[in-house]
């Protein structure tokens, strides 16, 4: 215990931060365009939202960025709190949000200025209306919104929201992060906001490729991108008959107390000889290309956080490109998985990297001998087999996924080494090669 004649009277004072400064470095959190406009979706999708389009509007320097959802809106306070830093709302488990700062953080990521229009399910069927303008917080250096003179973009939505149930439109204007000053008024400043809405389009489909095919468990929301409807891109072709499916696993992180699951279930992809045309195999690739592409793809909500590589369990390879596992993880593990504010990275907990290297290495022998199989891999024989070269692939994979299941995997390869040494043509028959 402290001896009172010790203790030492402490002098409080409020240091309040700059408003202008603390906002501009707040935009460089880490967005790029379309992961800023996911964070906004994924507000929309927390208000239940069944459909959100997405508009980008060229008017040169007056362009904007319209995310506009019909989803149960908000209050006048619900308003207010949305364009507070920092939100006060407190996040139940399974909610998208998390941190408070999404709206700001991804919007002004993108633009200096964001009115929010927002038509409560409960209200009287007026429009709330507010903006936050990051030239009026440097001119003034207080946190201010206000609901001041409205541009053309916003009197239109406005009027939009009115005649409509409910639901709330973000509107993102002075688009300096997206569109050059000097060529704004061009057909540069055209083809640029363009090209951007052509990388959100894609960037979408594969974030909530849950929600777009409906097998969210929060149901199907369609994403509208300039008039365009979303289809989902499915990273695993779940529904094609030669995708194989591997058995689940389940893994267990204590956070204070309380066990939390996490799920992870892999997939071999079918080679690109297994596919009807050229095309379904290229749309398989995914926007980063089949070998980075391969990997673990880390779900929160059914919304799609991370995806490609191996989060450091193994290096990408040319054979296990077919090779993709998805990891669906709560809410309550955000800490562990170390989630970003732009909920577009984690990293993947301690306790949890042991359990995952067996069924990672297992799902990898399966894809590198479907790899092998269909003759993915140049050879000095002919990649023409018999079937009892094919039968002998079989055996090979399975080899090594019992070994590894066994524990007996290092004594395999040992005697595998031999086997290459004493009958180099049975181990290449082994798809060893």
């Amino acid at each position: 215990m402290e001896d009172p004649k010790e203790m030492v009277e402490v002098t409080e004072e409020r240091v309040a931060p700059s408003a202008a400064r603390l906002t501009e470095s707040l935009r460089d959190i880490g967005y790029d365009t379309p992961t800023a406009i996911a964070d906004l979706i994924d507000n929309a999708i927390a208000a239940g939202a069944r459909e959100v389009h997405v508009d980008f509007e060229f008017h040169g320097r007056d362009s904007a960025i319209v995310v506009s959802d019909d989803g149960e809106g908000m209050p006048i306070n619900g308003l207010h709190e949305a364009l507070r830093f920092g939100s006060r709302r407190d996040y139940k488990p399974g909610e998208l949000g998390r941190f408070g700062l999404g709206l700001k953080t991804a919007s002004f990521s993108q633009c200096r200025r964001l009115t929010v229009l927002s038509k409560y399910r409960r209200g009287r069927g007026s429009v709330n209306r507010r903006t936050l303008d990051l030239d009026l917080v440097a001119a003034r250096d207080e946190w201010l919104i206000h609901e001041g003179q409205a541009s053309a973009v916003v009197r239109e939505r406005d009027a939009q929201l009115g005649a409509t149930g409910s639901g709330t439109t973000v509107v993102l204007e002075n688009l300096d992060r997206v569109l050059n000053e000097r060529t704004a008024n061009s057909g540069v400043g055209k083809r640029r906001l363009k090209n951007a809405s052509t990388k959100v389009a894609e960037h979408l489909s594969v974030v909530f490729h849950r929600y777009l095919s409906g097998s969210a468990a929060a149901g199907k929301v369609n994403i509208i991108v300039d008039g365009q409807k979303l289809k989902a891109w499915d990273p695993f072709a779940s529904t094609c008959e030669q995708t194989q499916l591997l058995p689940g696993q389940v893994f267990s992180i204590t956070v204070d107390g309380t066990a939390h699951d996490v799920r992870v279930q892999r997939y071999v992809l079918p080679a690109k000889n297994e596919f009807d045309t050229v095309e379904e195999f290229d749309a398989l690739s995914g926007p980063l290309k089949w070998n980075r592409q391969q990997g673990l793809y880390f779900y929160r909500v059914d919304r799609l956080v991370q995806f490609g590589g191996w989060s450091g369990l193994r290096g990408l390879d040319e054979h296990t490109k077919l090779a993709r596992a998805s990891i669906d993880f709560p809410t309550e593990l955000d800490v562990a998985f170390q989630l970003n504010v732009a909920k577009m990275k984690i990293n993947l907990p301690p306790e949890i990297r042991p359990m995952l290297e067996k069924p990672i290495q297992e799902l990898c022998i399966h894809a590198g001998e479907r790899y092998r199989r269909a003759g993915g891999e140049d050879r000095v024989h002919s990649t023409k087999k018999s079937a009892g070269e094919t039968d002998l692939l079989a055996v090979g994979v399975a080899l090594r996924a019992a070994a590894l299941r066994s524990g007996g995997l290092e004594s395999l390869e040992k005697t595998l080494k031999l086997l290459k040494e004493t009958s180099p043509s049975i181990y290449r028959n082994l798809g060893l090669m």
